[in-house]
């Protein structure tokens, strides 16, 4: 498998300062900042970034495996909300919840739910995260 790279520069000071993020294949870069990460300010962060990574995991690891189940969804749409919060041990992500909506022609309800808990539980991201953070996850049937 190939290895998966991604930069950050930073100028200044942490509050002041300000910096680039971009992954490795120049698919996406963006500026971020004390205030992009910690205030509402203009920009990404890098918890945003992982919450990004997680949607998308999870949406493949579920279209796969409901194809695997004999299910071929038009569309699994998947949003990562990830919780930032101060701990005794300092800043640290507490919790992700998973929120996704899945078209999926001639799949009951019962059987998307399993398939869409079996990919939180196993796609690389959560498997990541877990060890830390509790993974949520509402999974609607559209």
């Amino acid at each position: 498998m190939p290895i998966r790279t991604a930069s950050a520069q930073w100028e200044g000071n942490l509050t002041e300062g300000s910096g680039k993020i971009k992954t490795g294949k120049g698919g996406y870069q963006g500026n971020y900042s004390f205030k992009s990460r910690f205030e509402e300010g203009e920009g990404t962060n890098p918890e945003e970034l992982i919450a990004a990574a997680h949607a998308g995991c999870f949406s493949m690891a579920f279209s796969k495996g409901l194809a695997d189940a004999g299910f071929t969804p038009t569309s699994v749409e998947t949003t990562a909300k990830l919780h930032l919060d101060k701990t005794d041990a300092g800043f640290g992500v507490t919790r992700i919840d998973l929120e996704t909506v899945g078209n999926v022609p001639g799949i009951d309800e019962g059987t998307f739910l399993k398939i869409a808990e079996g990919a939180k539980e196993n796609c690389p991201i959560s498997r990541l995260l877990k060890p830390g953070a509790e993974i949520t996850l509402n999974a609607t049937l559209a």
